[in-house]
């Protein structure tokens, strides 16, 4: 299965990859009139340490814990990816301590927010994948 990862060698931190996730969420054809005057909201964040940009998203484990801990059904895993029904969250944030990697965290609706590959807006590539101008980050398959 097909996966985003991020060579924290070239990413240069500028944080493009959380305006393009967040845009993808919207539905709208123009990013600067979607995200104009509105605090986003990605499921992809760029985190700094130690001099180092790396992006940080659901890793859609082949045994994911946040899975696992859903007390309501609410995360489930469907041909790989790990899919949330905001429908069935109660905000309980159960996920979002089982993730080893800190890609699972709560949104101000109240249901959690995960990266889900953009599979609801664009079925090919993940839009943080294509708005990164250094190619930090790629949607490839890799041995596991």
């Amino acid at each position: 299965m097909k996966r985003v990862y991020v060579n924290e060698n070239w990413c240069l931190g500028c944080h493009l990859c959380e305006y393009y996730c967040a845009f993808a969420s919207t539905n709208e054809k123009d990013m600067a009139r979607a995200l104009k005057g509105i605090k986003i909201s990605p499921r992809i964040r760029v985190e700094e340490m130690d001099g180092i940009s790396f992006a940080v998203s659901c890793r859609h484990c082949n045994e994911p814990l946040c899975v696992k801990g859903c007390i309501t059904g609410a995360l489930t895993r469907v041909d790989g990816i790990i899919m949330i029904d905001k429908d069935k969250c109660i905000s309980c944030y159960t996920c979002v301590l089982c993730c080893p990697y800190g890609a699972v965290s709560p949104s101000e609706d109240g249901a959690v927010l995960k990266c889900e590959l953009c599979i609801k807006t664009y079925s090919r590539t993940p839009m943080c994948v294509k708005g990164c101008p250094n190619e930090a980050i790629v949607f490839e398959e890799r041995g596991e």
